[in-house]
């Protein structure tokens, strides 16, 4: 059996066409290696990583720390699953607590999974709030949202290439305008269980709740017994500058959703409920197979240990503001290309005047590496161990492919 690295580029893409699903636009690179914030691909070629696999390798490629933990467990002990205990699980849920605040978290695999529990926390809460268990709680969702694919994330994401073809959806789920307070308030009523927003909507285009909406948000959720649930499967663990984004706003959920950077690649969710709703689940109400795994709870735990010890936090929030300022810079530069910077920390967004896709091939055939998302947007998303230079060399190649007609 040849690695991965033995393998040429033709035989992968050959591969490819005939063994994987077309539910993706075919990559256009085969990357087979990575350190810190860079890839390379199979012939070779360096590339500067800010797609850190969507919002993924929170440590960039590789870190020693994090590798050096995951090959311990997995040279230990990788799966019980969970009709056993083990000492990871409960350390990693204690960590998550000492941020979050009292609570309790259950483990999954994926951002998608860590939404659809708390799509049935809100419906466990509809139904201990109104006593009926044959009625259709009603969750608030935003416009321009994305919860998942599943069936409730995206029955919650009012986006039409993401629901066509899979009708009828989960009903209950009406949709305000973000930052829009008045929006939210007026689709309240006796039905509703809980408001479901993103703290900074992603795939949307990067769109940040503003303190005061988010704070409005508690407030409608304590006048008429609400959750507050918050998808931070994006923009928390670290993303920000702060570990979760809605602390900006000083506001406490009712329940967050996480994962992506959790694991720093492996695959790992979770949600985090507030004591006050903790019980709402019962024994046999969900489960999971793999969710918090040793080797998964290893892995998130080495994060964490990383972010901690190389106070990462303040690393963000520091080198953030140079770098913003040098994209807003890009902003003013090129009005015809681009309108507008968003976003916190390392987790922002360039909406341009067109499509973003012969753009975002120029920023790769000069090295970069960066995803779109919604509304015309180029995402950049640098692991939180990005240097200022690295973060200088982005935006250097983002100003040589504006200065050029794409």
């Amino acid at each position: 059996m040849n690695s991965s690295a033995s393998v040429s580029s033709a035989d992968t893409t050959a591969l490819y066409d005939e063994y994987v699903m077309k539910n993706y636009g075919r990559p256009s690179v085969n990357l087979v290696r990575g350190e810190g914030a860079y890839v390379w691909d199979d012939a070779g070629r360096r590339y500067l990583d800010f797609t850190t696999g969507i919002a993924v390798n929170a440590l960039g490629h590789c870190h020693p720390r994090w590798v050096a933990a995951v090959q311990a467990q997995a040279s230990t002990l990788i799966h019980v699953s969970n009709l056993f205990r083990h000492p990871n699980q409960g350390q990693l849920a204690q960590r998550l607590v000492g941020y979050a605040g009292p609570g309790r978290v259950f483990f999954c695999n994926s951002g998608a999974e860590s939404n659809e529990a708390l799509i049935k926390l809100a419906r466990l809460h509809g139904i201990a709030k109104s006593g009926e268990e044959g009625k259709c709680p009603k969750i608030i969702c935003a416009k321009s949202a994305f919860h998942g694919r599943t069936y409730g994330g995206m029955s919650a994401t009012p986006q039409e290439k993401i629901q066509k073809g899979f009708r009828p959806l989960v009903p209950g789920f009406v949709f305000g305008e973000l930052n829009n307070l008045e929006s939210f308030a007026a689709l309240i009523d006796d039905q509703t269980a809980a408001i479901f927003v993103e703290t900074i909507q992603g795939e949307g285009g990067i769109n940040v709740c503003t303190p005061e909406f988010l704070r409005g948000l508690r407030v409608l959720c304590d006048q008429h017994n609400l959750l507050l649930l918050l998808d931070e499967v994006q923009s928390g663990i670290g993303r920000t500058g702060h570990f979760f984004a809605f602390e900006h706003a000083g506001v406490t959920p009712d329940a967050i959703g996480m994962a992506k950077g959790l694991g720093g690649g492996f695959p790992i969710g979770a949600i985090w409920v507030r004591d006050r709703h903790a019980e709402l689940f019962k024994p046999g109400n969900h489960g999971t197979t793999f969710g918090g795994t040793p080797l998964a709870c290893a892995a998130a735990l080495a994060v964490l240990d990383v972010i901690e010890s190389e106070e990462l936090l303040t690393t963000v929030r520091t080198r953030s503001e140079p770098w913003h300022a040098a994209l807003r810079q890009l902003v003013a530069d090129f009005p015809t290309r681009l309108t507008a910077f968003r976003g916190q920390g390392y987790l922002v967004g360039l909406q341009l005047t067109s499509d973003p896709a012969p753009t975002v091939a120029a920023l790769r055939e000069h090295g970069l590496l960066a995803p779109m998302a919604g509304g015309n947007v180029i995402r950049l998303l640098p692991p939180l161990t990005a240097t200022a230079e690295e973060l200088a060399v982005a935006v250097k190649i983002l100003r040589e492919v504006f200065t050029v007609s794409v």
